[in-house]
């Protein structure tokens, strides 16, 4: 509890904070989301951010989603992005604008995936959480969905009452038919007892 409780004053200051302990990924708080903002969680791992990254050596912006006012969408823990953007957005929440200094072993390392990164690049990235979402067909999907999965299943439960009323019925006349054919055949036997009474 400690730890967070630190965290929390030295974005308050607006120092930067270490999120790795070994100074690889650094955060600084540019501006704070509400206080009832929503987190990323198991839930909602599907990210919405707006971000610009720039190489810390030259200053020079080499990728940004400002200039078309697109999204960057991502599920978090996945590793479909660098290392540092998994350490940090789980520590963002929504409406939350940080700058995030990354060192090359959280970002492409001495590879330099992209062409225009040089290898063992120090990355600043300006990143903005926009949503959290659900992955499509988890449970919170849609509220529509669960009401036509709630209504599918009463639809199925009323069919089978119907069903089993409807069954119910059945026998009841096939007893009433097996009873009425029953004291059919014991008035016959009453009637032939007398037939054969009168002949004698």
């Amino acid at each position: 509890m400690q730890d967070k409780h630190s965290f929390e004053i030295l974005e308050i200051m607006g120092d930067s904070v270490d999120l790795t302990g070994d100074g690889g990924v650094m955060k600084t708080l540019i501006r704070r989301a509400k206080p009832d903002a929503i987190v990323p969680s198991e839930g909602l791992p599907l990210l919405d951010v707006h971000y610009e990254g720039i190489l810390a050596e030259t200053g020079e912006v080499f990728d940004t989603t400002h200039e078309d006012n697109t999204i960057f969408t991502f599920e978090l823990g996945k590793g479909s992005v660098i290392k540092a953007w998994d350490i940090a957005l789980k520590t963002m929440k929504v409406g939350e604008v940080a700058k995030i200094t990354c060192k090359p072993e959280y970002a492409y390392g001495s590879a330099g995936s992209p062409p225009d990164i040089p290898p063992d690049s120090t990355l600043i990235f300006e990143i903005e959480l926009v949503a959290c979402r659900p992955r499509k067909g988890s449970s919170l999907s849609s509220v529509s969905d669960e009401r036509a999965r709630l209504e599918e299943l009463k639809k199925q439960r009323e069919l089978a009452a119907a069903a089993k009323e409807e069954e119910k019925k059945k026998r009841e006349e096939a007893k009433a038919a097996a009873a009425a054919r029953i004291q059919a055949k014991l008035e016959a036997k009453k009637g032939q007892g007398k037939g054969k009474g009168k002949a004698k």
